[in-house]
């Protein structure tokens, strides 16, 4: 397939609440659906199909991107490069293999979002603290040359930037590091880099897709079966199980000004129809 994917919605940081709620709304498809969709794709180089097989899916990937929240960069960002994973997938998804699309999609999704933030990692935290900001922007025109700074050069750096010379000695230590590619270079006759020796015991990426796309199919499930059930029913389920001060069932009679047994009844009748969803779904 010769034709590229444009990014299916404009994604910037003022509008990203906007973003979450709009993919929030797209319709999910069905197996049947995709796989048509993904036929049309592959067999007829169809990109409004395959429009529709990145859009439906976007929800997937703003829920990966969260789990990178913690490394300093914009979120918003996060999920962009988690986008063009996704339509990656698409790309390259064979809608005869037997597996749904956002099972596939894990992976690129991850390895697009993995790039990103090793590529800005580094940048993040070599300067966090304001003098280090200063020096992230100094220290290197004021060296002399590329050799370990020599005591009075660091007092004259500390006294002219008004900062502690340990800082200096700091900063200089993080400016000098370099990052190592997991993969060998081509120039590196050894074959040997990080990625030969490092390994991740009981990572089978297979175990790993398996398990993540089973998580997030059993949240949307749960999401859906909760939105069945009466507003009485979700909210002593949702008092009882999934807040995080979770009611008893007296806190919840004294609410519905019913007995706790009542509460209890109903909470057993919520709990089955929701096992039922799922047996449905299944």
């Amino acid at each position: 397939m010769n034709h590229s994917l444009a990014l299916p919605i404009n994604l910037s940081v003022g509008t990203f609440d906007s973003y979450l709620n709009l993919i929030a709304r797209m319709p999910r498809l069905s197996a049947e659906q995709e796989h048509e969709l993904a036929v049309r794709y592959r067999d007829y180089d169809d990109l409004e199909a395959a429009r529709q097989l990145v859009m439906s899916n976007l929800r997937f990937v703003a829920h990966i991107a969260r789990g990178f929240s913690g490394y300093g960069l914009p979120l918003a960002d996060i999920v962009q490069e988690g986008n063009i994973g996704l339509m990656k997938a698409v790309k390259r998804f064979d809608p005869d293999m037997g597996v749904r699309l956002v099972s596939f999609a894990v992976h690129w999704i991850k390895a697009e979002i993995h790039e990103y933030v090793i590529k800005n990692w580094r940048m993040v935290k070599v300067a966090t603290t304001k003098a280090q900001r200063k020096l992230f922007f100094n220290l290197r025109k004021m060296k002399k040359d590329t050799s370990t700074l020599s005591p009075d050069d660091a007092e004259a750096i500390a006294e002219n930037l008004d900062v502690d010379v340990k800082t200096v000695y700091e900063m200089e230590r993080r400016l000098d590091g370099h990052d190592v590619s997991l993969e060998p270079s081509d120039d590196d006759d050894t074959g040997i880099a990080p990625i030969a020796y490092l390994e991740q015991h009981g990572a089978d990426p297979a175990v790993i897709l398996e398990n993540s796309n089973w998580e997030m199919r059993q949240e949307d499930l749960l999401m859906d079966a909760l939105e069945n059930l009466d507003d009485r029913s979700r909210d002593i389920l949702t008092s009882r199980w999934l807040s995080e001060e979770k009611l008893t069932l007296h806190d919840l009679a004294a609410r519905y000004n019913v007995s706790a047994e009542r509460i209890r009844q109903l909470e057993q009748n919520a709990m089955k129809k929701l096992k039922a969803a799922f047996v449905i779904a299944a």
